[in-house]
């Protein structure tokens, strides 16, 4: 299980501090969740993995979205060496179509 080798705590604090560093959001705007499978497949295998799927507002290049990728990627291949699958993808969602408790 890949959450032996590094706490949930942790790695929230370390992908929140990535993700802080690219300056592309308000720190207080920054969510990050950990949803660990105990049952999953990785190409027909039951290998370790983590995806991390971000959802961000429109407005960043795509350029800024792919060093935000990489940072974070490689953050958790120094933090999980043993883990053969480690991706990201990134999905914008529209200002306009966004509503939280504040807008009501």
């Amino acid at each position: 299980m890949v959450l032996k080798t590094n706490n949930e705590e942790y790695l929230i604090e370390q992908i929140h501090h990535q993700a802080n560093s690219t300056g592309l959001f308000d720190e207080s705007d920054i969510k990050v969740r950990v949803n660990p499978f105990n049952v999953h497949s990785v190409g027909n295998k039951r290998e370790d993995f983590i995806h991390v799927f971000a959802h961000i507002m429109q407005g960043r290049t795509t350029e800024q979205k792919a060093n935000l990728s990489k940072l974070i990627v490689s953050k958790l291949v120094n933090l999980f060496p043993d883990v053969p699958n480690i991706a990201m993808n990134i999905s914008d969602f529209e200002k306009a179509t966004y509503c939280n408790r504040a807008m009501v």
